[in-house]
């Protein structure tokens, strides 16, 4: 078992116990404007302690503007917000220090070396840290967490895409957030760093109790990382609940594969518990290779951007939320 599986497996059963977490990030009615221009037309939203969070949605639906108001770096039009108790608005550097940040992208202080870095900015922290939760981060072991030990003494300017990408990462956790905000966080990692990077998410949420809320255009990786999953369209959060809810509200099919000696069938069905049972009693053992495909993320996220583009947001967001709320 990869450390990845085994992760995701102490999370689910966490989650499963039944104890209620602490709701540490609350919306209401959330509203933007740019001008006449109304990017959000009334958000709500919720995310408790310990839970990860994708927020998924087309190009300008409002994402990042969202992202950007929770962390008090843009001013809203209206709405109610909320995050570790107080308004981000009004946010001290007390409440900053509980927030972690990693953007999209920057390039600045290229002549700094890496360890460096990380101990300078982790030296900010240092007059928030508690008996209970200690900061910032030893950046020995913070190197170590996003895999850049061996590049400690490299001035930032000569790391690789994917390395200063980890970096990026790093500066954002150096804190020991309880609330981290990540936009795009997997941006130029390849295959191998990807991984790692979820496992880094699943420790944070896990033995940390850290809130991530994250932006990505990447499904497959919302699908695992991802306690919930926020799709936004039209202004609105059309869609919220775990990966499998989001994947029963659509009105598709299951596709059921399977091999009888050396024919391979494939049948599609709204029944596929009843159609496996049906297979096994007629071919019993003879029957190999059964494989049952249900809706995707993918499919419910195409579903949503098309009703959304069809000028059908405020439908969308009824029909995809009234079986989980």
């Amino acid at each position: 078992m990869t450390s990845q599986m085994a992760a995701g497996r102490s999370r689910a059963g966490a989650l499963a116990s039944g104890i209620p977490a602490e709701t540490v990030l609350r919306v209401s009615g959330l509203r933007m404007n740019y001008g006449s221009t109304e990017v959000l037309k009334g958000v709500d939203l919720t995310a408790r302690r310990g839970e990860v969070i994708a927020l998924l949605g087309p190009n300008g639906a409002g994402k990042t503007t969202t992202i950007e108001i929770l962390e008090g770096f843009r001013r809203r039009s209206a709405g109610e917000v909320d995050v570790l108790g107080s308004d981000p608005d009004h946010g001290d550097e007390e409440w900053r220090s509980r927030l972690g940040v990693v953007l999209q992208s920057w390039r600045d202080h290229g002549a700094w070396r890496v360890r460096d870095l990380l101990h300078h900015f982790g030296r900010f922290y240092a007059p928030y840290s508690k008996t209970d939760h200690v900061r910032p981060h030893d950046t020995g072991v913070l190197l170590d967490l996003v895999g850049l030990t061996e590049h400690a003494n490299q001035k930032i300017r000569t790391l690789s895409g994917g390395q200063r990408r980890r970096l990026d990462v790093a500066i954002g956790i150096v804190g020991r957030p309880e609330v981290l905000f990540l936009d795009e966080p997997t941006a130029g990692f390849d295959p191998r760093a990807r991984r790692d990077f979820h496992d880094l998410v699943f420790r944070l949420a896990d033995e940390e109790d850290t809130t991530i809320l994250l932006t990505t255009h990447d499904l497959d990786e919302a699908e695992k990382l991802a306690d919930r999953i926020l799709l936004l369209a039209g202004g609105r959060i059309v869609a919220d609940g775990s990966p499998d809810q989001l994947s029963s509200l659509i009105a598709s099919e299951s596709e059921v594969a399977w091999t009888v000696g050396e024919q391979r069938h494939v049948h599609a069905t709204d029944t596929p518990a009843r159609h496996v049972a049906e297979l096994y009693a007629q071919h019993g053992e003879d029957l190999t290779d059964l494989r049952v495909s249900r809706p995707s993320l993918e499919d419910v996220y195409m579903a949503m951007v098309q009703r959304y583009e069809s000028g059908d947001a405020e439908r969308a967001a009824d029909e995809f939320t009234k079986e989980i709320r």
